[in-house]
């Protein structure tokens, strides 16, 4: 029942991101269009995988995972990159997609059955990419998306200050999802290795 609710929520997620009010608000506040990279990448698919653990899937590699979901994340903020994907309807498909499979992706190596202590670091180093984009945005003076200047805005909330909400966003939700799966990952392994201890 614990693992249906799971995958449910994962499913949710998607649709939240994907199809509805959220989906609309990206093309006026960066902010929105943040929810929904996080949705697809950092939410959807630890739900899913808590619901149905890859455990019969091959291994993967954590370098090859970890280079795909920077590259994702990083290619697709470059603001030509993030033009086309606002300005066109199947980039924007495109876009949202290769956010949900970088996210599946990354989250893979941390639900095999036997994985180890490394996968801390894996979850460390995966916190630098997502530090060093939100930090610039949230610190940068000038608009890095000039897109949403032409753009109908939130009443109350400039282009600069949504900027500065979404980096914002960004840095506190990843942080505390990855802080919480590298404690749950931590506890495990110390029980286990009291289990075999005793």
């Amino acid at each position: 029942m614990r693992r249906t609710a799971s995958v449910i929520l994962g499913l949710l997620a998607i649709g939240v991101a994907m199809a509805s009010p959220i989906a609309m608000l990206d093309q006026r506040m960066l902010t929105a269009h943040m929810v929904q990279h996080l949705l697809l990448m950092t939410i959807a698919p630890p739900l899913i995988f808590l619901g149905a653990p890859p455990s019969r899937w091959p291994r993967p590699r954590p370098a090859i995972c970890w280079l795909a979901a920077t590259s994702v994340l990083m290619g697709w903020h470059i603001p030509a990159a993030f033009r086309l994907g606002m300005q066109f309807g199947p980039w924007h498909a495109i876009e949202q997609m290769s956010f949900l499979a970088a996210g599946l992706l990354f989250w893979w190596p941390v639900f095999q059955p036997r994985a180890g202590w490394s996968i801390l670091l894996y979850l460390f180093l995966a916190t630098l990419p997502c530090d060093v984009l939100s930090g610039f945005l949230v610190f940068s003076d000038r608009v890095a998306y000039p897109i949403y200047l032409c753009t109908p805005r939130h009443p109350g909330l400039s282009v600069l200050q949504d900027q500065q909400c979404a980096g914002s966003l960004m840095w506190t939700v990843v942080t505390v999802v990855y802080l919480i799966a590298g404690t749950v990952f931590a506890m495990q392994l110390l029980s286990a290795q009291r289990v075999e201890a005793a």
